[in-house]
């Protein structure tokens, strides 16, 4: 196995890793009918934030090295572009959506009863299309990464 090969399947695993648990969260969160369980919904949401953040982060890493290692992707159109998107994205991965959450589980921490609060429905839903867009994004960086069409 060459050192680009190795890189190449550390990069791998990254995605599978990074993005797995992302996908993952609109299933976990769409399931909350409570105040305790979407308390719990978060906290496992946090956790596995941790990993989406590992993997963005070792997906860039062994981009960037893989194309110092081979010049001509920085000429690609497919790999340019992947790099475009994937820094568009990063306000909404590292700060929007975070913040959400943040406020989502203050809400929570601040509301008596086990009804979900109707200040929390409202962030929630403001999420949806910052999580749609992570997720239309990943989509399409999987696909240039993979047929590599431009």
């Amino acid at each position: 196995m060459t050192f680009y090969s190795f890189v190449l399947l550390i990069h791998i695993v990254a995605a599978v890793v990074g993005l797995g648990s992302t996908f993952g969260m609109p299933i976990l969160m769409g399931k909350v009918r409570n105040v305790s369980q979407a308390k719990f919904a978060l906290s496992v949401s946090q956790g596995t934030e941790k990993l989406a953040k590992i993997g963005s982060i070792t997906l860039l890493v062994t981009g960037i090295i893989m194309g110092i290692m081979h010049p001509d992707l920085f000429k690609e159109i497919w790999y340019i572009v992947s790099m475009v998107i994937y820094i568009a994205v990063q306000p909404i991965a590292a700060g929007m959506l975070p913040k959400k959450a943040k406020l989502q589980m203050e809400i929570l921490e601040n509301h008596d009863g086990e009804e979900l609060p109707a200040e929390y429905i409202l962030v929630a839903k403001q999420a949806v299309p910052l999580n749609n867009t992570l997720y239309i994004s990943a989509i399409i960086l999987i696909i240039l990464m993979t047929i590599k069409p431009f």
